[in-house]
């Protein structure tokens, strides 16, 4: 709401979210599947038999995966786009006990400054919020944080899930609560929906791009969450 208030500086004033800002949002993500499945193709037989399984399903699934990125293409969606944070996770929220204090927003580090400063629909910040409560049930599940032994896995999976569904309720219910009747969200709670699935999918994507590039022992968090993810209403 604060980053949307300003109508007097320019970098900050809202803007339409035009059919031709949708189109290169949509253009931009059928451009990041060659850039994510390519090289996980090539790096298939490398990865621990564990994870070539899930890693092949979703090779399997482009074309699922195009599809819901086209749905962008299938209606005019009826909002404004503006400054937002660009790299919102929980390591960016601190508590102090009474109140939440949200930091760094200088938007993801990797991408050029010209890219960060692009306005865009904040849903693609929730999006980014909710991936990352995905993260820290699976994280814990998978061993990366607590220890957790392999074997434990499927008496554990349900509950990480259990948990990671319904934080991520009461956040979004919470925020739709109190920015439902802003102008950077759609009225049309179809279109909230629609953006917030393709922005859901588009940053599992790209962490699964950023894991095996960098951290190739996490690719199977990722991979979870875009099985998940396309696994839904199919």
């Amino acid at each position: 709401m604060a980053l949307a208030s300003s109508a007097d500086d320019l970098e900050f004033t809202p803007e339409p979210f035009s059919t031709l800002y949708q189109r290169s949002v949509y253009q931009s993500m059928q451009s990041q599947i060659g850039q994510v499945l390519q090289p996980l193709r090539r790096r298939l037989k490398k990865l621990p038999d564990g994870v070539q399984e899930d890693v092949q399903k979703i090779l399997d699934l482009e074309v699922e995966i195009r599809r819901r990125y086209r749905s962008l293409l299938q209606r005019k969606i009826n909002t404004i786009r503006i400054r937002m944070h660009g790299d919102y996770h929980l390591g960016q929220v601190l508590y102090t006990g009474k109140d939440f204090f949200i930091i760094d927003f200088e938007g993801e580090p990797a991408r050029p400054l010209s890219e960060r400063r692009i306005k865009r629909s904040p849903l693609r910040d929730v999006a980014g919020m909710l991936r990352s409560f995905h993260y820290a049930s699976y994280a814990a599940l998978y061993g990366q944080v607590s220890g957790i032994h392999p074997e434990d896995f499927p008496a554990l999976e349900p509950w990480a899930h259990f948990w990671y569904t319904w934080v991520s309720v009461a956040f979004l219910k919470a925020y739709l609560s109190v920015a439902k009747e802003k102008p950077f969200l759609p009225a049309d709670p179809t279109e909230v929906q629609l953006l917030l699935d393709v922005y859901l999918l588009e940053k599992s994507m790209y962490e699964l791009g950023y894991e095996l590039n960098n951290r190739p022992d996490w690719v199977k968090v990722p991979l979870q969450g875009l099985l998940q993810l396309l696994s839904a209403s199919r």
